[in-house]
C-alpha cells in the first residue's frame, strides 16, 4: 500500500515530494534466481523496499493458479493450468463453453469469495484499518479479470466474440450475473474501509484491444461504470490496470470514472501517453518488460526511465511507476531498474 499523503498529492496533482515507485518481484523469480542475490538487491534499495528484512530462509507460496502440474478450479468452475511455478496460468476448461448450461449455472457467493479465492471480509476490514492507522492508503482490488476476462474464462475467447457479434440474449444475462457478483464484492470492499478500489483487467493485445471498441462500449463499458459507481459515490479513488495496447479504449475508461490508469509504456507509446493522457488522469506507468529491461544495457534502462519521467512527469504530480520482475531479466538489469527508479523518484523534488 502507498503512503497516504504522497499518493493523494500525486493523484490530485498537488506537488508530491517524490514519484511513487513500485518494484514487484514475481514469485516465479525465487525459483529462477539465487535468493541471496534478490535479497541483496532489496536490501541495497531502501527507497523501493523500506521495510525489507532479510528472512532466515526462503519460503515461496505461489497463488493457486500458479502451480505447475496442479490444475486449479476457481469458484466460478474455471480450471486453470500453468507451465511454470509462479506464473499465473490460463483457463483450459470453460464451464459455460456450452451456453445451454446457463440455466442451471450458479455464480459464487461474494460474501464468501472475491471470485478467485475465499475471503474473510472481517479480516480484510481489520487489515485495512491497520494500514490506515500506519499512514497508508487502505486499498483493495476486485480480482484481475473481473468482467471481460471473466466472460472469456467462462465461455472461451472465440465463443465470446461470436456471442457479441450475434448479440446473443444469453450473453446479456451472463454479463448481468457477473455484474451482480462484482457489485457484491465491491460492496464488501467499501464496507471494509478501502479508500482506493482497484479494477484490474487486461484489455489489450500487442497491437490494439482484444475486442472492438464498439463491442467494448456495448457490452463491457456500461458494466464497468455500474460496478465503479458505488465506490466513486462513497468517495473512493478508482484505479484501473490493463496490459496491452489500450489506446482505443483509454478515453472510455476515464469517462467511467477511472482516476488512476495503469498502462504499459512502450506498447502504448510514450509520446502517445504524453499527448493524450498527461493531465487528464493520474498515470501509473508499467515499465517495459519485453525489450529494454530484459535485453538492453543498464545505460539504456537508465535512459528509458529518465525519458519517461521527463516526458510524463512534472512538479505537479500525476505520475507513478511500477515494474514487475520476471525470469529472463539479467540480475544486472534488474539492479539497473532499481537504481533508476530510486534515482529518478526525486527528479522533480526541491
Amino acid at each position: 500500500m502507498f503512503d497516504r499523503q504522497t499518493f493523494l498529492k500525486t493523484v490530485n496533482f498537488d506537488k508530491p515530494d517524490r514519484i511513487l515507485m513500485t518494484f514487484h518481484i514475481n514469485s516465479s523469480c525465487w525459483n529462477n534466481y539465487p535468493c541471496e542475490a534478490l535479497w541483496d538487491l532489496q536490501e541495497s534499495h531502501p527507497i523501493l523496499f523500506p521495510n525489507f528484512k532479510r528472512p532466515a530462509e526462503l519460503k515461496v507460496d505461489h497463488i493457486p493458479e500458479a502451480w505447475k502440474d496442479k490444475p486449479f478450479t476457481d469458484p466460478w468452475g474455471c480450471v486453470w493450468e500453468t507451465t511454470m511455478d509462479g506464473i499465473t496460468g490460463s483457463v483450459h476448461q470453460h464451464p459455460l463453453a456450452d451456453l445451454t448450461n446457463l440455466e442451471s449455472y450458479r455464480p459464487p457467493d461474494p460474501n464468501k469469495t472475491d471470485g478467485r479465492w475465499p475471503v474473510d471480509w472481517q479480516a480484510v476490514k481489520q487489515n485495512l484499518a491497520q494500514a490506515s492507522n500506519a499512514g497508508l492508503l487502505p486499498e483493495y482490488a476486485i480480482p484481475h479479470g473481473h468482467t471481460f476476462l471473466r466472460l472469456v474464462d467462462l465461455r472461451g475467447y472465440e465463443n465470446l466474440l461470436f456471442d457479441m457479434v450475434d448479440d446473443d440474449p444469453r450473453l446479456h444475462r451472463l454479463i448481468d450475473m457477473i455484474e451482480q457478483f462484482n457489485l457484491g464484492v465491491v460492496d464488501n470492499i467499501i464496507r471494509s474501509g478501502a479508500e482506493l478500489v482497484l479494477y484490474p483487467e487486461d484489455l489489450g493485445m500487442q497491437t490494439g484491444p482484444m475486442l472492438s471498441p464498439e463491442h467494448f462500449r456495448k457490452y463491457i463499458k456500461p458494466s464497468y461504470k455500474r460496478i465503479m459507481e458505488p465506490a466513486r459515490r462513497k468517495g473512493c479513488l478508482i484505479h484501473m490496470h490493463s496490459d496491452g495496447d489500450i489506446r482505443l479504449l483509454a478515453d472510455d475508461l476515464i469517462e467511467d470514472g477511472v482516476k488512476i490508469l495503469n498502462l504499459q509504456d512502450l506498447v502504448n507509446g510514450i509520446d502517445w501517453i504524453a499527448e493524450n493522457l498527461v493531465g487528464k488522469v493520474a498515470i501509473e506507468l508499467d515499465l517495459d518488460r519485453q525489450t529494454v529491461t530484459p535485453k538492453g544495457t543498464p545505460a539504456q534502462i537508465d535512459d528509458l526511465v529518465r525519458t519517461e519521467v521527463q516526458r510524463l512527469g512534472s512538479k505537479e504530480g500525476g505520475l507513478m511507476m511500477i515494474y514487475g520482475l520476471y525470469p529472463g531479466v539479467p540480475l544486472a538489469n534488474a539492479k539497473a531498474v532499481m537504481d533508476a527508479m530510486e534515482k529518478y523518484s526525486t527528479y522533480y523534488s526541491g
